[in-house]
């Protein structure tokens, strides 16, 4: 069994959740985690998506920020075999992840790919066009 699960302060998590549902018709099932939502402590939220997790499992997560208790709360998760964090999430690195799942384990290497594909969407939109047009003029 392979578990996706987007983490966040807030309803960030579910936002992305239904942004990827939208534009990947056929994805698989997310679990989003929407913490200080409601009147429960983020660990237990965590501790009852992850409870059924074998060593023979899988859990690719996806939190909002590296120093945010969201994110320190599945470290101690990470010790588990199969057990992967994403940080910083955006809607690049959650699609790139997703549409390049096997039946496999995803591995280190892929995970370290997609995180530099998704950062390679961030750019400062009116810089980008401006190379571009620089280009354009030099050809």
């Amino acid at each position: 069994m392979r578990k996706i699960i987007l983490a966040s302060h807030l309803n960030f998590a579910k936002g992305l959740e239904e942004t990827v549902k939208f534009i990947m018709l056929n994805t698989t099932e997310i679990i989003t985690i929407t913490a200080y939502t409601e009147n429960i402590p983020v660990e237990e939220e965590i501790a009852e998506h992850l409870a059924d997790l074998t060593t023979d499992d899988e859990a690719i997560i996806f939190t909002d920020l590296l120093g945010g208790s969201v994110n320190q709360a599945f470290v101690p998760y990470l010790s588990k075999p199969h057990i992967h964090v994403i940080t910083g999430m955006n809607l690049p690195v959650i699609m790139t992840v997703l549409l390049g799942l096997t039946d496999d384990y995803a591995d280190q290497a892929y995970f370290e790919k997609a995180v530099t594909e998704g950062r390679e969407q961030i750019l400062y939109v009116n810089s980008y066009l401006s190379e571009q047009m620089l280009d354009e003029e030099d050809e």
